[in-house]
C-alpha cells in the first residue's frame, strides 16, 4: 500500500491511497465466505459454494463491493497512522479506481487537529477579587444555620410574613383543571419566593380554612409558561420560632461548645470558600489570556457538531427538566434567537480552542495522569453528578468514557502549569500564591467547563472507519 497526504487547509487533509490487488486477498476470502453463508445454490451445500459459481450466479461485482467495504477501514487507518495524523471525525471517501486483479485506489478527506505553536506564556498577568470576610458575612452564615433549626407552632390567627402555611392548590388554564395542577398539604413559608408569583399576597391575611384565587404564570409541569387561575386554600397557619443565638444553640447546631467558636468556624469556612472561588477565577482568567496568545484554526465540521451538541443538551436535558422549550427560555433571558446562536457559537469556538491548546501543552510539557489523580477527579465528578463513586465509575467504564476523564485531568495539569508561571494579583495589589494541593483538580474543572461538550474527543473516538463512500470507480 502507498499513501500520500495533501493539506487542503490548516484543519483538513486529503489522503490518496493505492492498494495493490494482492493486498485485498484476505478481504476477498472473507467476502466469499460471508456470501457463502447468506445464499443457497441448488446442488451445493450451504457454505460450500465454489468462488467461480458465486461469480457466475451473483456477479464478481458483488464480491468486490463486499471486499472493498471490509478492507477500506483497515487501509484508511494504516494511511492515517503512517502519516501520523490526529484526525477529527469520520472521513469522506471516494473510490477513484477499482480494477479487478490490478489495483484499488481511493481518497479520503478528513478534518485534523491543526498544528499549534504555543508562545511564551510566562508573562501572563491577571487580577482577581481580594478575599475579604466581614462580620456581616459571618452573621449571615450563622443566621442561615439558625433558620435550619427553626421550629413551628400552629396559631389561630391570620397568616403573616414569615409564617409557615399548609395549603392546597388547584390550577386552571382556560377554565380547565390541569391533570398535574392539584397539590394538597404543601408547606410554604410566606416571603420565601419558592412557589408561584402572587401567592404571598394571596395567603397573607387568611386564617385556617380561608381561600383565595389569583393568576400566575406556571413555572413547570404540563402547562409551564402559561397563565393559570390558581385557587389556594389555607389549612394551617404556623409561626416560625428561631432559637436564641447563644452557647446552647452552638451546641445544638454544631460540634462547638460556644457561639464564639461557631462564629470562628463559620469565618474559616467562608474564607476557604472564597479562596476556592479566587483560585477558580484566576484559572479562568489565565486561560482566557492564554487563548488570546495562540492562533487556533477551528475545523468547520467540528464547530458545527459542537454547536449542535450544545443546543441539543440545552433543549433536551437542561430545559426539559425545567419544563421549558427554547422559545420560552429565550423569552425569559430576553434574548433573540440570533443572539443565542451567536453566543452558542462563541462558546463552542472557545471550547474547541481550549481543548486544542491545552492538549498541545500536555504534549509539550510531557504531562501524564496517574491513578491517584484520576481517582480523585472521578470522585469529584461523581459528587457533582449526585452518584456514588462506584456508580459513577461503573457508568464511565461501561460508556467507554475513561479516556475523556483522563483528558480532563491532563488538561487541568496543563492549565495549572500556566497558572504557576503567571502573575496573579488581587484588587488590593497583593500577589496571590495559588500553589496548593487542590490546584490541579480545580484547574481540571475549569478546563472541562470551558471545553464543555467534548466534541473534539468524541469525534476522534468515532474516527475509526470511513463513514461515507462515493464510488466513482
Amino acid at each position: 500500500m502507498k499513501s500520500a497526504v495533501e493539506t487542503l487547509n490548516p484543519t483538513r487533509v486529503r489522503l490518496t491511497v493505492e492498494v495493490p490487488f494482492e493486498e485485498l486477498k484476505d478481504s476477498l476470502d472473507a467476502a466469499y465466505k460471508k456470501i457463502n453463508q447468506q445464499v443457497t445454490v441448488k446442488g451445493f451445500r450451504k457454505g460450500k459454494i465454489p468462488a467461480r459459481v458465486i461469480d457466475q450466479r451473483f456477479g464478481r461485482g458483488a464480491v468486490l463491493e463486499e471486499a472493498v467495504n471490509d478492507a477500506l477501514p483497515k487501509f484508511y487507518t494504516e494511511a492515517v497512522n503512517e502519516a501520523e495524523l490526529s484526525v477529527l471525525g469520520q472521513p469522506e471517501v471516494d473510490i477513484t479506481e477499482l480494477k479487478d486483479g490490478e489495483t484499488l485506489n481511493f481518497t479520503a478527506e478528513v478534518d485534523v487537529r491543526p498544528a499549534i505553536e504555543i508562545p511564551d506564556y510566562s508573562g501572563i498577568e491577571v487580577e482577581v477579587d481580594a478575599i475579604e470576610v466581614t462580620d456581616e458575612d459571618v452573621d449571615k452564615s450563622v443566621e442561615q444555620l439558625r433558620e435550619r433549626f427553626a421550629s413551628t407552632t400552629p396559631v389561630e390567627r391570620a397568616a403573616e410574613d414569615g409564617d409557615v402555611v399548609t395549603i392546597d392548590l388547584e390550577a386552571k388554564v382556560e377554565g380547565e383543571v390541569l391533570e398535574d395542577g392539584i397539590a394538597n398539604g404543601v408547606s410554604y413559608t410566606i416571603g420565601s419566593g419558592e412557589l408561584l408569583d402572587g401567592i404571598d399576597d394571596a395567603v397573607k391575611g387568611l386564617e385556617a380554612g380561608g381561600e383565595a384565587t389569583f393568576t400566575s404564570e406556571l413555572k413547570g409541569g404540563s402547562a409551564a409558561g402559561k397563565e393559570a387561575e390558581v385557587t389556594v386554600k389555607v389549612t394551617q397557619v404556623a409561626k416560625r420560632e428561631l432559637p436564641e443565638l447563644d452557647d446552647d444553640f452552638a451546641q445544638l447546631a454544631s460540634e462547638f461548645d460556644t457561639l464564639e467558636e461557631l462564629r470562628a468556624d463559620s469565618r474559616k469556612r467562608l474564607t476557604n470558600m472564597k479562596q476556592y472561588d479566587q483560585a477558580t477565577q484566576a484559572q479562568e482568567r489565565v486561560l482566557e489570556k492564554l487563548l488570546e496568545l495562540v492562533e487556533v484554526p477551528v475545523p468547520e465540521k467540528l464547530l458545527e457538531d459542537e454547536i449542535n451538541t450544545r443546543k441539543h443538551n440545552l433543549e433536551h436535558h437542561q430545559l426539559g427538566q425545567m419544563g421549558l422549550d427554547l422559545a420560552k427560555y429565550l423569552e425569559i433571558q430576553g434574548k433573540t434567537e440570533e443572539e443565542f446562536d451567536a453566543e452558542t457559537k462563541e462558546a463552542a469556538v472557545k471550547g474547541i480552542k481550549t481543548q486544542f491548546v491545552l492538549d498541545e501543552l500536555v504534549k509539550q510539557e510531557k504531562l501524564n495522569v496517574n491513578q491517584e489523580e484520576l481517582t480523585e477527579h472521578l470522585m469529584r465528578r461523581a459528587a457533582s453528578s449526585g452518584m456514588s463513586p462506584d456508580q459513577f465509575a461503573q457508568a464511565v467504564v461501561e460508556g467507554g468514557q475513561v479516556p475523556l476523564l483522563v483528558g480532563e485531568v491532563a488538561r487541568g495539569k496543563a492549565l495549572a502549569v500556566v497558572v504557576e508561571k503567571a502573575t496573579v494579583k488581587d484588587t488590593n495589589g497583593e500577589i496571590i500564591d495559588l500553589d496548593d494541593e487542590d490546584e490541579v483538580e480545580t484547574a481540571a474543572e475549569v478546563a472541562a467547563e470551558a471545553a464543555d461538550g467534548d466534541a473534539a474527543d468524541t469525534t476522534e473516538a468515532a474516527a475509526e472507519a470511513p463513514a461515507e463512500e462515493k464510488n466513482e470507480g
